[in-house]
């Protein structure tokens, strides 16, 4: 799963160049300057880390300053004096504080984690201090009060209504005492959040299985071989084969090494990260968190964490989460024992006299993959050269919007493996530019995500083009072989490179509405529904060529690779939605607990009747996306917006394909919009009826 990068700042736009430039100090620093550079792109090759802090502590005191005249304005409140005016705030922290997030995660290091530590508590006093400014409010409140009289565009609006309701859920309406009780809450959280990641990356490059002998090597395809070879070269140890946790390590590894004993070794290395009592043990401060989100909603005037998240998303309450991932959890589950039953069957059809465990499932899934439908991954992967899967992405967006990607080689990057692509309408207008950056190292935190450099949005009726970044980790070349994918690894691809056009093709006037501004439970419609072209015959064939001969994929393996396509589903779901309940379930707790958290987390697992053959796909010390990214009582959504992805590439089968008018519809409803509107609302305009659950259950093989 994916995840993103919260900039923990308010979003704003161009940048006010007059803060402290008689600063001999700041006159050096890029992010008080104006970047020439093409697009202004920042100067990577100029930004060093001793610039961080000091734009930080600039950005704030400039935004401080302008939230003061806001509110010592003699003039009565306005939408424009007011609520604009504090929309288009924050330039220089914004400007600062989209490179360094951006960094952190993709290419950090030790000073940048030590300046995350540093600035996270000033950020969280700086957000508490704009939140809970009683005079700002009471403009803001008066304002919404008055708001249907104002004669405000929909997108007004919707800004004034999210502003106001940004308030009330920050803290405005509380007392005094609240308001500063609130405060240590934030400073906690993010610190605790920020430790979390931290040492899920620590702990993960940590681990390196390194062997020594050949025979350790028995049923690792050669690709796989060559890579961990490569990967030892590269670490210094001579004629060794180095396995790591980095997906494209070690899923390779448990599907094809007939060693189980090293197969559980590198599973439980990494099921167990975060949860070995070392510097890196992350169960205190999971529960820490957990117990502040607990503290911080109760006060608020929420019964638990998950009712003042959702408050804010498509799905409204946690009893509509929990009745929406039952539905599908028990067929998932049925599918998943059946599956189950199979690979035990495998099992003893080779004479062995063992019990299925979770690192035996993707070994002997693939043995069955290959003699039910003679599909082997390692089959696939000569015909999925990264290069070509990315320019299939750019051909179906090509064909879908008219918009064309080209590569260029004049833009700062910060790291060599970073490609930037031109993004244009069909008439060569500039649309934006895409960061590429595929390949993992140890600076780098694990998954896949989008963000942005700088987002779109308007001012004073100039369009401002965005700058996004997709980040991967999918294994880099060797001597003598381009990076090969395997077909996961495509969908990642396309995936990403949905909310890339997300991005990239916002067409909203506001920052904090432009492009994926929009609820946890919508945002992955825009990304999941760019995978569905990615297996479809008419599209492989364009992109999937055998990295040598140049040959498309062949209509035998597309027909075995559509006869697959329920294979496994039931364990990938059931593995998936496991850590849905279970966040669901840390997150609607209304008291701290007192037990071990691996013991709530046993509970929460067994009461869903989780079978012991599948290991929830996060378990709680290295749950990423709930307990240091922004998917907290949200990890749902993925699934609910499968149901719209789902629902909405049906529209275009309906049609056909590449449908220039459900495209452009798909565009000007969805992609271009963000959340200047309702998203029930924006997908009502594109499909023209409320989703159906069928097509994803049809998808899955689970109806």
């Amino acid at each position: 799963m994916r995840t993103f990068v919260y900039l923990p700042i308010i979003l704003s736009v161009v940048i006010n160049f007059s803060f402290a430039q008689d600063s001999k100090i700041n006159i050096k620093n890029p992010f008080f300057q104006k970047y020439e550079t093409p697009f202004e792109v920042p100067p990577f090759d100029k930004i060093k880390e001793e610039h961080y802090l000091p734009a930080f502590k600039g950005g704030i005191e400039a935004q401080q300053k302008e939230v003061q005249d806001i509110v010592n304005n003699p003039q009565p409140p306005t939408f424009s004096n007011t609520i604009q005016a504090l929309e288009y705030s924050g330039n220089l922290l914004t400007k600062v504080g989209s490179v360094f997030y951006n960094l952190n995660s993709a290419n950090t290091n030790d000073e940048l984690q030590k300046i995350a530590k540093e600035v996270s508590p000033l950020l969280s006093k700086h957000r508490d201090d704009i939140n809970l400014n009683e005079k700002l409010f009471q403009r803001i409140k008066t304002i919404y009060e008055g708001r249907g009289k104002l004669n405000l565009t929909a997108e007004q609006m919707r800004l004034l209504e999210e502003h106001y309701k940004d308030f009330v859920r920050g803290g405005a309406n509380l007392n005094e005492e609240q308001k500063t009780k609130l405060r240590e809450i934030n400073k906690e959280l993010s610190l605790l959040t920020l430790k979390f990641g931290e040492n899920i990356l620590k702990e993960t490059n940590s681990f390196k299985m390194i062997l020594d002998k050949k025979e350790d090597l028995d049923g690792l395809p050669e690709s796989v071989i060559e890579s961990s070879s490569k990967a030892a070269q590269d670490a210094g140890l001579k004629d060794k084969w180095l396995f790591t946790l980095d997906k494209p390590s070690f899923i390779p590894f448990l599907q094809y090494s007939k060693r189980r004993d090293l197969r559980e070794k590198i599973f439980n290395a990494y099921i167990n990260r975060g949860n070995n009592n070392n510097e890196f043990d992350n169960k205190e401060i999971l529960s820490k968190i957990v117990s502040y989100r607990i503290e911080k909603a109760k006060l608020l005037g929420y019964n638990n964490h998950a009712e003042f998240i959702l408050e804010e998303n498509m799905a409204k309450t946690p009893d509509k989460v929990y009745d929406f991932i039952r539905q599908l959890w028990e067929p998932a589950l049925k599918v998943a024992q059946s599956e189950a039953a199979k690979l035990q069957e495998m099992i003893k059809k080779e004479v062995h006299d063992f019990k299925l465990e979770p690192w035996d499932w993707w070994y002997y899934s693939e043995i069955i993959k290959k003699e039910k439908y003679e599909l082997d991954e390692e089959i696939l992967r000569p015909y999925f050269k990264l290069e070509n899967v990315r320019n299939g992405a750019f051909d179906v967006a090509n064909k879908l919007f008219g918009i064309t990607i080209h590569e260029r080689k004049d833009i700062p990057v910060y790291h060599p493996d970073v490609q930037v692509f031109e993004v244009k309408e069909s008439d060569g207008k500039h649309i934006g530019l895409l960061f590429m950056d595929f390949h993992p190292r140890p600076g780098k935190r694990v998954g896949a995500w989008m963000n942005s450099f700088r987002k779109q949005y308007k001012e004073k009726g100039k369009n401002i083009n965005p700058l996004i970044a997709n980040v991967c980790n999918f294994s880099k070349p060797t001597t003598d072989k381009p990076s090969l994918l395997s077909f996961e690894e495509v969908e990642t691809l396309f995936h990403e490179f949905g909310h890339a056009l997300h991005g990239l093709l916002s067409n909203s006037t506001y920052p904090s509405l432009t492009g994926t501004s929009v609820p946890r439970d919508f945002v992955e419609l825009c990304s999941q529904i760019m995978e569905n072209w990615a297996n479809e015959p008419q599209v492989l064939k364009s992109y999937a060529r055998h990295y040598v001969t140049n040959e498309p994929l062949p209509d035998e393996l597309i027909e075995r690779m559509k006869k697959a396509e329920h294979f496994n589903q039931g364990f990938a779901t059931v593995e998936y939605l496991s850590a849905a309940f279970l966040d669901m379930d840390w997150h609607t707790l209304t008291e701290p607990i007192s037990s071990d958290p691996m013991e709530f987390e046993q509970k929460s697992l067994s009461s869903i009747q989780l079978i012991p053959e599948i290991v929830v796909r996060y378990r709680s010390p290295y749950f990423n996306h709930i307990f240091s990214g922004g998917y907290s009582a949200g990890y749902y959504s993925y699934i609910w917006a499968e149901v719209l992805d789902a629902d909405a590439f049906e529209a275009f089968k309906e049609t056909s394909l590449f449908d220039k008018k459900t495209a452009q519809s798909f565009r000007e409803n969805i992609l271009a919009r963000g959340g200047t509107e309702d998203p029930m609302v924006l997908y009502l305009k594109f499909r023209g009826r409320e989703p159906r659950v069928e097509p994803l259950l049809k998808r899955k093989g689970l109806n």
